[in-house]
């Protein structure tokens, strides 16, 4: 005989929390595998969640795009944040590299000559 199908319920909860989390994360599958859902079900939720919203008067649906906004805003920022704080240091062991190399202060090259 076939096995049956077991279905789970999830509370609206933790539908909102699951697509707000798709929302700022950059690999779904993983998110889904952590969620134990499947992708399908995530973008179902997330359409219906954006529908749901879309029916909102036009103040709220307003206010909550900002927020969402704002949310993508703050990621990008930490993620320029870490990017400059990696090319800071970066920055920095080359130029204690340069000056470890040349302890004279001249030039680590050596003109062509002249001939």
């Amino acid at each position: 005989m076939g096995r049956k199908a077991i279905y789970r319920t999830f509370t609206d909860a933790f539908r909102e929390l699951a697509v707000r989390r798709m929302r700022e994360c950059e690999d779904i599958s993983v998110l889904c595998r952590e969620l134990g859902i499947s992708r399908q079900l995530l973008y179902q939720w997330r359409d219906k969640l954006d529908r749901r919203q879309a029916k909102l008067d036009p103040a709220q649906a307003t206010e909550l795009q900002l927020r969402q906004q704002v949310v993508q805003l703050k990621q990008a920022l930490a993620d320029k944040t870490l990017e400059v704080d990696f090319f800071k240091g970066a920055l920095q062991k080359v130029e204690a590299l340069r000056q470890s190399g040349t302890r004279s202060g001249a030039m680590a090259s050596t003109p062509k000559s002249g001939s």
